[in-house]
């Protein structure tokens, strides 16, 4: 039976989280907002002096950042159907792009609408499927089918000026990487106004003012910085080019780069940076429009704020403009708490996982816990203290490409099986040469050779070790240096897998600690 409004509030008052809650008879409020492929280290309060992100800076100001935050999976799907139902993604069920993640899973939005919240989603969420109502918890559910529908109807087909150029229709992988990419830093040919995002925050801040006597929980899922990195006409040129960094490579980037992204120059490889860091900065003023409603309409005070993204982004290090590695650029991602007088502001530098967010926003409203959770309540941090066992390491895993790491404070342990030939349009020389040189699948209609492919035997298994204290840019592999440390991860990883996995008791027993990983590694996905 769901909670009443009366046994919602008696139950909030007799359970506060805070060390100095503000006089109020109301639950508080939740406001998700989640970014699309926003790097963590691309914010100037991670010390970014080229970021420029003032909103989310006194966000993080007001509230507690953590420094050391990581995504369970580089990819958007995975990610977000991970953070939505606190599951590793092998256990949530959703490892690919397309999964949609099955309607009967928990998630901690069904646990909010019980607990009496009216919930709420306006944005992109890649649940790939329609957005319907009550979908996955969420009262409204406004996805990205009915954005993308709505907001064309609302503005209309773009009229930019005649003496502005913009960026030409998005085709990922069909054009090079320098045009898909925006290496020009062009401009979305729309006005501020007319942009998706804007119509985004509009439709959040009517849903603030129709449900502001509720206690709500809203998601808003903004799509800025994925690629193309959009943002409006009056934003162009706020970035020079020249003043961003071409990153070196280290000693195996060379041949792991996918090809993809080897014709790029120096000065397009700046460009794309600047268009990227111009999407945050798009993104930052959208969040702030957000969070000024909050403030008009005096819930600011009432209302936990969380702020995130998916996953991180690689802007050439190791030659890579993408996530869907484990290096830690495409991992590390922003994560935000704020509640004014309930929250102890302050920074965290433990290690932090995504999995972690939805047990803390569950634990702070005194919602049921989920039932299978794999991550923690980061409140004891929120309180100004730290959990009784703080992580001493993240998981993450990408099994399109059969690879998963393990990642302490001094440590990176990433295995790749080598056994999957890639389909996201990121392989390498050495998968393609291999590939090629089969000439098994060159006659064959397309789908069918894509099928083929995925069933090849890609070359060999990839062991990285980084020492992240002398090394942080993660250039120098020093596996075969240090083969106790490659031991006692590869434990730890398989641990992890073990002790979450749907099929781990299946695991072959005749085998040794790398071919048992190796085991949990491919997509097992229902889809």
């Amino acid at each position: 039976m769901p909670t009443t409004r009366r046994q919602f509030v008696s139950a909030s008052i007799a359970a506060p989280f805070v060390h100095a809650r503000p006089a109020s008879d109301r639950p508080p409020n939740i406001l998700y907002i989640i970014a699309d492929d926003h790097a963590g280290y691309v914010m100037g309060s991670q010390g970014n002096k080229l970021a420029h992100t003032p909103n989310l800076d006194r966000l993080a100001a007001e509230g507690v950042r953590f420094a050391n935050h990581f995504c369970n999976s580089p990819v958007c799907t995975p990610s977000r159907q991970s953070i939505l139902t606190g599951q590793l993604p092998h256990s949530a069920g959703v490892t690919t792009l397309s999964t949609p993640l099955d309607e009967s899973k928990p998630t901690f939005s069904k646990h909010l609408k019980a607990r009496g919240y009216q919930t709420a989603v306006y944005g992109k969420m890649h649940f790939n499927r329609p957005g319907t109502p009550g979908m996955h918890g969420f009262d409204v559910a406004q996805t990205e089918d009915i954005v993308n529908r709505d907001w064309l109807q609302e503005v209309g087909p773009p009229n930019p000026p005649q003496d502005i150029r913009v960026k030409p229709r998005w085709q990922p992988f069909r054009d090079p990487a320098n045009i898909w990419l925006n290496a020009e830093a062009l401009p979305f040919p729309r006005r501020t106004e007319e942009m998706k995002s804007s119509w985004l925050v509009r439709k959040a801040c009517q849903h603030l003012e129709k449900h502001k006597n509720d206690p709500f929980a809203m998601w808003v899922s903004f799509q800025e910085p994925h690629s193309p990195f959009d943002f409006p006409l009056e934003y162009r040129n706020r970035f020079d080019p020249k003043k961003f960094p071409v990153h070196p490579l280290g000693a195996e980037d060379e041949a792991q780069i996918p090809v993809i992204f080897r014709s790029l120059t120096n000065a397009e490889r700046q460009g794309i940076a600047a268009a990227y860091y111009t999407s945050v900065n798009f993104l930052d003023y959208s969040v702030g429009r957000v969070l000024q409603k909050l403030r008009d309409l005096k819930l600011d005070e009432n209302t936990i704020v969380v702020y995130m993204a998916d996953h991180g982004y690689s802007l050439g290090q190791h030659g890579r403009f993408e996530k869907h590695c484990m290096f830690d650029p495409a991992l590390h991602v922003p994560l935000i708490f704020r509640a004014p007088g309930r929250i102890k502001p302050g920074v965290v530098r433990d290690l932090t996982e995504s999995v972690d967010v939805a047990p803390t926003i569950l634990d702070l409203v005194g919602a049921e816990p989920l039932a299978k959770a794999h991550g923690q309540s980061l409140r004891p941090y929120l309180e100004g203290g730290k959990p009784s066992q703080p992580r001493r390491s993240i998981f993450s895993e990408y099994l399109e490409n059969e690879e998963a790491c393990i990642r302490t404070n001094e440590w990176k342990f990433a295995l790749g099986s080598g056994r999957r030939f890639r389909t996201d349009g990121y392989s390498n020389e050495e998968q393609i040469r291999w590939a090629l040189s089969r000439r098994l699948y060159s006659d064959l209609p397309r789908e069918e050779r894509k099928k083929l492919l995925t069933q090849m035997t890609p070359p060999s298994r990839t062991i990285r070790l980084f020492n992240l204290k002398n090394d942080p840019g993660e250039l120098q592999n020093v596996a075969s240096k240090h083969p106790e440390v490659v031991k006692q991860l590869s434990l730890s990883l398989l641990e992890r897998f073990r002790s979450t996995h749907p099929e781990a008791q299946s695991e072959p027993e005749k085998a040794d600690t790398l071919e048992k990983i190796e085991y949990y590694l491919p997509p097992r996905d229902a889809a």
